[in-house]
């Protein structure tokens, strides 16, 4: 039988060998939407970063509930910085730094965390290549792009993070179309293809996992990246209290599977022993996916099958590598 240590003072034991800090560092009184994913992992996230922590916030929803002058949301120093140069502005204050270190304007041995919030608007799409940049240069920093899967903050139009068939305000459902014409951008393959140490998939949905991710982020030697499942009850048409479940049923039945790549090995990270749920579980509830026909359906339960066993098939592979 497992020992469950005693709590240090001021963590929350959660279970065995896990604490939580009761310390905040993206704190209440931001302007979030009821119900809001992004939100709820920035708090979850800044946990585990603690307060030696720098944020870079590219423009977004994040920055826009958290920052209204004359007050901030943010227990952490925090720069606001433009959709296409998070990463960019990330990489001079990670070299700043070092220099600082070298010169000896700050201890040798301090360690501050830099972490990168940007939707998948500000990464996906816009900063991208600034990401890219960032990657592959080594700078030692944490990206997180909260991907709610559309540009929620200006009217809800889609991105290359948008899903295949869903509604949008610049591809709506209609006559003539059945909503995006196209499939989601695997960011995680992106930021993998940069050879970094660490990347993994993530939701707040299952906080215990986010947080062990994010720790395996910061301890890593040299940049990770983490894509995190962000529901949006707003964009999405979804009640605010189902976004914990809507989070989870993106899980379970694959449309969104959480894993790590670890040093380039592949890990699934939620054990499903008797296989993935139905689709329509996750489809039927939001109303971007409402006008969707059984033909539709059929060719995203097609997709989402096959990108699922293909990571099994990596995880097989690299485990045994």
């Amino acid at each position: 039988m497992t020992e469950i240590t005693r709590p240090k003072e001021g963590f929350l034991n959660v279970f065995a060998y896990r604490t939580i800090s009761r310390d905040e560092y993206f704190v209440r009184g931001h302007r979030a939407c009821q119900g809001c994913g992004p939100a709820l992992g920035l708090r979850l996230i800044m946990k585990e970063a603690g307060p030696n922590t720098i944020v870079v916030n590219a423009t977004g929803c994040m920055e826009i509930i958290s920052s209204p002058y004359p007050y901030t949301a943010w227990n952490v120093p925090w720069i606001h910085v433009a959709f296409e140069n998070a990463a960019a502005v990330a990489s001079g204050l990670e070299a700043a730094l070092k220099a600082m270190r070298k010169k000896g304007k700050l201890p040798a041995d301090e360690k501050t965390n830099i972490i990168v919030f940007g939707g998948d608007g500000g990464t996906a799409d816009i900063g991208l290549q600034a990401l890219s940049g960032a990657l592959i240069r080594g700078h030692k920093l944490l990206y997180v792009c909260y991907d709610n899967e559309a540009y929620m903050n200006t009217g809800v139009q889609g991105s290359s993070a948008t899903p295949f068939g869903a509604s949008t305000t610049t591809t709506p459902a209609g006559k003539v179309s059945f909503g995006q014409g196209y499939w989601k951008k695997n960011l995680v393959a992106i930021a993998a293809a940069h050879n970094i140490p660490y990347t993994a998939t993530a939701c707040p949905s299952y906080p215990l996992d986010l947080m062990r991710k994010v720790r395996k982020a910061l301890d890593a030697d040299g940049p990770t990246f983490l894509h995190m499942f962000s529901v949006c009850p707003t964009g999405w048409g979804t009640p605010p209290e189902l976004t914990i479940r809507l989070g989870r049923l993106a899980a379970e039945t694959g449309v969104f599977p959480l894993y790590e790549i670890d040093h380039g090995k592949y890990k699934m990270t939620l054990n499903q022993p008797e296989g993935l749920r139905p689709i329509e579980d996750y489809l039927r509830v939001q109303k971007r996916f409402r006008h969707l026909k059984e033909p539709e359906i059929e060719v995203i339960r097609k997709r989402v099958k096959e990108e699922y066993e293909r990571l099994r098939k990596l995880e097989a592979f690299t485990q045994e590598a």
